[in-house]
């Protein structure tokens, strides 16, 4: 799936080109490195505790991201090789006793480089890596899923942004047509290998999904891989205040949400 040439001509976004203007502004070849622009580095207890990275920049322009104050601030942030960031996320990981490394925030896909060096560095130092993607990238280019599949310590978390092209199109500002990537992307990982729920998580956002919007979703899951349906984690909006303002500037009111 290298290209979709049938994007609407009307306000959506084709997010492959975006990918490539957002990286010219998020990243730098330094030496033959690739590096990448963070925000911040820091400890949590998601997943029972692990190290992440927020990245800035990102392809999809979502209404309801808890991130966006900083994910396309590109004046903001370190740039950074992949060494210097794995060495402030390994710091933070061996301080509490983490086992678990992550990059958020923006799209880590955008500098591929940056990544399967950071990937490949986590690998060598025995950690495993959660890598959270909206799944565009990978199911743009195979062979990005063939190159993650190499490392044995890679679990892929696709996050999918709503249950159906009009929702996708509606939460993120691309083009309907994209959706198509983020399933594209879970065919990629699982033709190169990678094992649902072990390897492979499907988490989507469901607090602007209809019901039968849902259940149609979890059926296209089970024709690519029954297993798939038991790797699924529902993601629902958590009504930060500053994400509360976001969805009131758009007119977007969540059927599900948390409270923090």
């Amino acid at each position: 799936m290298e290209g979709l040439n049938t994007f609407s001509q009307h306000s959506c976004f084709d997010p492959i080109n975006l990918s490539f203007k957002v990286k010219e502004r998020v990243s730098k070849v330094i030496d033959n490195v690739e590096c990448r622009k963070y925000f911040r580095f820091r400890g949590g207890r998601w997943y029972g505790g692990i190290a992440t990275a927020d990245v800035i920049g990102c392809n999809l322009h979502c209404k309801f991201c808890w991130a966006w104050y900083f994910k396309n601030r590109y004046d903001l942030g370190q740039l950074l090789s992949p060494t210097q960031a794995f060495e402030k996320l390994e710091y933070i990981a061996k301080r509490n006793n983490y086992k678990l490394l992550r990059l958020s925030g923006g799209e880590p896909t955008l500098t591929r480089n940056h990544l399967l060096e950071l990937v490949k560095l986590s690998d060598e130092a025995g950690y495993t890596f959660i890598l959270e993607t909206n799944g565009i990238l990978l199911g743009y280019d195979r062979s990005f899923a063939k190159e993650l599949a190499r490392f044995s310590n890679i679990i892929v978390r696709v996050s999918f942004k709503g249950t159906t092209p009009e929702e996708f199109e509606l939460l993120t500002g691309a083009c309907s047509q994209a959706y198509e990537y983020q399933f594209q992307a879970l065919r990629n990982l699982l033709e190169a290998g990678l094992e649902p729920l072990k390897e492979i998580v499907v988490a989507v956002m469901v607090s602007f999904s209809e019901d039968e919007n849902i259940a149609k979703f979890i059926l296209k899951l089970a024709s690519l891989n029954r297993e798939l349906i038991n790797s699924i984690d529902w993601e629902i909006v958590i009504m930060y205040p500053h994400v509360r303002r976001l969805l009131g500037k758009y007119g977007l009111k969540p059927k599900r949400y948390i409270n923090p």
